[in-house]
């Protein structure tokens, strides 16, 4: 019973965490038209996040010397996968960012089935395929090779690999504090999106710095602080693929926000191609409601 509630808080979180992100685009993209360009907006976002969660590091300062190395690691790369996803915003269409993000469950089963060796039900199988499937058709909307066709493009899909990797790492090896964790999931955020804002060698402007400074840090509070701690909180409880479906909720707000806002539209194939991607989370989910195990184990 205690178990069923828990799942069921994580659930809420998840979706409600999902809804929150499906607007981050908007900071992200305020700050790229008030001088921070790249990386940088991305930086000064997850540094300030950094001060917000700094008082969680300490106080749970001891816990980081039962932790393994491979868990601190696995949380720094899950921020360094959200750093590429939210600078992937700055180059890029925001709804073909966010599905190629949400390519997650299809990475988490092959993660799960070849690297740690859980059986996959057919279902989640079938997944796959029609993830894949999805991902070619959106990338070849426009006649060309079904690869992505822009930085911003290869940041969201790369993004959605390392969260594989890591919400699955996460899953198995849970140790940390919630706060604790998002401040080394902000770190490790801070110091991707930094090497690469040196790497794209693209100068800062602060036309504005208080405008700057509130924008960044109210982001870093609140996406990359409240909604952190949340989702990692879910993030190890819940199985990794079902945590990228209930994250799904982001998919429609940002699609949506980005063509009332942004004006940007998707072709018909690409709507078809983000259709197909929806229906491979949908049969990711399909398995566990009829009893499977939640992680596709025996």
């Amino acid at each position: 019973m205690q178990s069923a509630r828990i799942t069921h808080v994580a659930t809420v979180l998840a979706v409600s965490c999902g809804l929150l992100w499906g607007l981050y685009w908007l900071p992200v993209r305020a700050l790229a038209d008030a001088g921070l360009e790249g990386a940088w907006g991305t930086f000064l976002i997850t540094a300030s996040a950094m001060i917000v969660l700094l008082p969680f590091a300490v106080r749970y300062r001891y816990d980081f010397r039962t932790s393994s190395p491979l868990t601190l690691a696995a949380i720094a790369l899950g921020g360094a996968a959200f750093a590429l996803y939210s600078i992937g915003f700055v180059y890029g269409r925001v709804a073909i960012i966010v599905l190629l993000f949400f390519l997650t469950p299809v990475w988490s089963t092959l993660i799960g089935r070849y690297i740690l060796g859980w059986q996959t039900p057919p279902l989640r199988l079938a997944a796959i395929a029609v993830g894949l499937v999805g991902l070619a058709l959106m990338l070849s909307a426009d006649g060309h090779w079904p690869i992505p066709r822009n930085i911003g493009e290869w940041m969201g899909l790369t993004s959605g690999i390392l969260w594989s990797i890591s919400s699955t790492a996460m899953r198995a090896r849970a140790s940390l504090k919630p706060g604790a964790a998002a401040f080394v999931f902000a770190c490790g955020a801070a110091f991707a999106s930094l090497v690469i804002a040196v790497a794209m060698a693209t100068p800062p402007a602060f036309a504005d710095a208080g405008r700057i400074a509130v924008i960044a840090f109210g982001t870093g509070t609140l996406w990359w602080g409240l909604t952190i701690i949340a989702l990692i909180w879910a993030t190890m409880r819940l199985d990794p693929a079902r945590t990228g479906i209930l994250l799904m909720s982001e998919v429609l707000v940002g699609a949506t926000s980005a063509a009332i806002i942004a004006q940007e539209t998707l072709s018909p194939l690409e709507i078809i191609g983000g259709l197909f991607v929806l229906a491979a989370a949908i049969l990711e989910l399909w398995p566990t409601k009829q009893g499977q195990t939640a992680s596709g184990r025996a």
